[in-house]
């Protein structure tokens, strides 16, 4: 489940093991503990029923390797080595940006970023939301509680977009024109996207549907599926929001990866 040349990217950002302090079985290599990770992340399956005779270790060593990976801000700075090397190869799209969200359940416990979802009878959920560049590349991602309002996301995702290099010039991190859906809909935050010199694309409510975005709105619905083509997205199981977030990184990072891959 990770390549050689995934690994290759992967490992020089992970962070040294500390010391052992009692005598034991054998660390865990990270390769596998990594395999494990996306073994969850592609399947759904509980930590606890973890096939520990594919070699990934136990539930709990991936568990706790994978948060204290999130903790290192491991998954950040492989997005931006991906992103990096597409923009080396000219394949960002910065004349476009296009944000969207997407709800899922959370049925377990309480959580920060978790709260009554307004399209599903208010049950307890949260909502994924997603900046992509025209061609649909994860830019950036972020969690909420399912009641939370679309555009309250829309600066502090466009303020997690890395500063991209690999070209001669100044790194890039703001897109020529951002492109939303009636639920961004909001005078004040088209005033804040023109001062930051980005182009307000949105939808406007109370006219009729037919805006003509859809034709270049549908890359990031497309990336959406692609987040919720791995099984632990479509359901929010975890309490913590750490954990959850964690999954929601990695998975944006595949999808990355498969572009750069495209260049091979």
């Amino acid at each position: 489940m990770v390549s050689d040349e995934l690994w290759s990217l992967v490992e020089p950002l992970l962070p040294e093991p500390g010391p052992k302090l009692v005598e034991g079985r054998p660390r865990v290599p990270d390769r596998q503990a990594l395999c494990g990770t996306l073994f969850v992340l592609h399947t759904g399956i509980q930590w606890e029923y973890l096939p520990q005779e594919l070699g990934f270790g136990s539930g709990m060593t991936c568990w706790r390797r994978l948060t204290a990976w999130n903790e290192a801000g491991v998954w950040d700075e492989l997005h931006m080595v991906l992103l990096q090397r597409l923009r080396a190869a000219k394949k960002l799209d910065w004349s476009r940006a296009v944000i969207d969200s997407s709800h899922v359940r959370g049925p377990l416990g309480a959580a920060q970023k978790r709260g009554p979802s307004p399209v599903d009878r208010a049950r307890p959920g949260s909502k994924h939301h997603v900046l992509t560049d025209g061609r649909g590349i994860p830019l950036a991602v972020s969690l909420t509680g399912g009641n939370r309002n679309d555009v309250t996301q829309l600066l502090p995702l466009l303020d997690k977009v890395p500063a991209v290099a690999g070209v001669v010039g100044r790194p890039r991190h703001r897109p020529d024109a951002l492109l939303a859906d009636r639920g961004y809909d909001h005078d004040k935050y088209r005033r804040l996207l023109r001062q930051r010199g980005i182009r307000p694309v949105i939808a406007e409510r109370g006219v009729e549907h037919g805006s003509g975005l859809g034709v270049f709105r549908y890359v990031v619905e497309r990336t959406i599926a692609w987040l919720h083509g791995f099984r632990r997205l479509r359901i929010r199981w975890e309490r913590r929001d750490d954990i959850h977030e964690a999954f929601l990184g990695i998975a944006a990072c595949l999808i990355t990866h498969r572009h750069v891959q495209r260049l091979c």
